[in-house]
């Protein structure tokens, strides 16, 4: 299983935010600290302010920040915004499932529980316990 350069970039994003509280951050300073094209970065900052995760401010001195508390972003929520719309293997791809095991394969079963308990892992933690008591992130994040 590897994560999505989008999903990696959430994470980036949102913990940016969180290392600069109460300030409205741009896209260019996220891009920067995160080694990040600005392009790739919009399209990722697009989809977190659609699901909540970040509040955007237009014009002059427009940019970003978290959209609700950091304690109340979970990490597992912010997975499946990013990664559900990917099938994890084809046999989780509905219509588009073309394998000829599907009938009696049980792969799909155990892939199906590891992924619930991957995602219950992550939703009991918050963008708050990745950044608290981190001060070497909290250094790297932090606008000066």
């Amino acid at each position: 299983m590897r994560l999505t350069t989008r999903t990696n970039l959430a994470m980036r994003t949102l913990m940016f935010c969180a290392a600069n509280p109460g300030r409205i951050v741009r896209k260019q300073e996220v891009a920067e600290t995160c080694n990040a094209s600005e392009n790739h970065l919009a399209q990722v900052i697009h989809l977190l302010a659609q699901k909540g995760f970040l509040k955007t401010v237009r014009g002059r001195a427009g940019g970003l920040m978290l959209g609700r508390r950091a304690d109340d972003i979970r990490v597992g929520e912010v997975f499946r915004a990013f990664e559900a719309v990917l099938p994890f293997a084809e046999c989780f791809a509905g219509a588009e499932n073309n394998c000829p095991l599907v009938g009696a394969c049980r792969l799909k079963c155990v892939l199906a529980e590891a992924l619930d308990a991957f995602y219950a892992k992550l939703d009991a933690v918050s963008i708050t316990d990745l950044m608290r008591d981190n001060n070497e992130l909290q250094g790297l994040l932090k606008v000066a």
